[in-house]
């Protein structure tokens, strides 16, 4: 079952998030801030990372900028999650070091489609 570490202070999303993931059957950590999301990746190892971009203590910018300059961490890819739908956020998300970036509310069928893309890609890479 791959974990899938999913940074997110929000609860009801979080909530919503975690039994959906967990009933296609991916295995899922939860982490409420930038700061706990950083920590977390590093020491659990995520297949991949579902980064909310506004976060409290350390945004998902930062915290995403951390995990690509880490070694342990760069592999691990990385989807931004944000309300922001402008194409400006997108880019923002993607030159912070997100492989992905999907926009809230989340279309379920179109985040799983992203993460297996981005898993897919990781795969060839390693």
């Amino acid at each position: 079952m791959l974990r899938v570490l999913l940074v997110e202070d929000n609860e009801m999303n979080r909530d919503m998030l975690t039994r959906r993931l967990e009933k296609r059957g991916y295995s899922i950590l939860v982490a409420m801030d930038g700061a706990q999301g950083l920590a977390a990746a590093q020491q659990l190892q995520p297949a991949l990372i579902l980064m909310d971009m506004s976060l409290p203590i350390m945004d998902g910018w930062e915290a995403t900028r951390r995990l690509k300059n880490d070694s342990a961490t760069r592999h691990t890819p990385v989807i931004g999650l944000s309300s922001h739908a402008m194409a400006a956020d997108r880019e923002r998300a993607l030159q912070a070091g997100c492989d992905d970036y999907d926009t809230k509310p989340i279309d379920l069928e179109r985040l799983i489609a992203k993460i297996e893309q981005c898993l897919a890609a990781h795969a060839i890479a390693s």
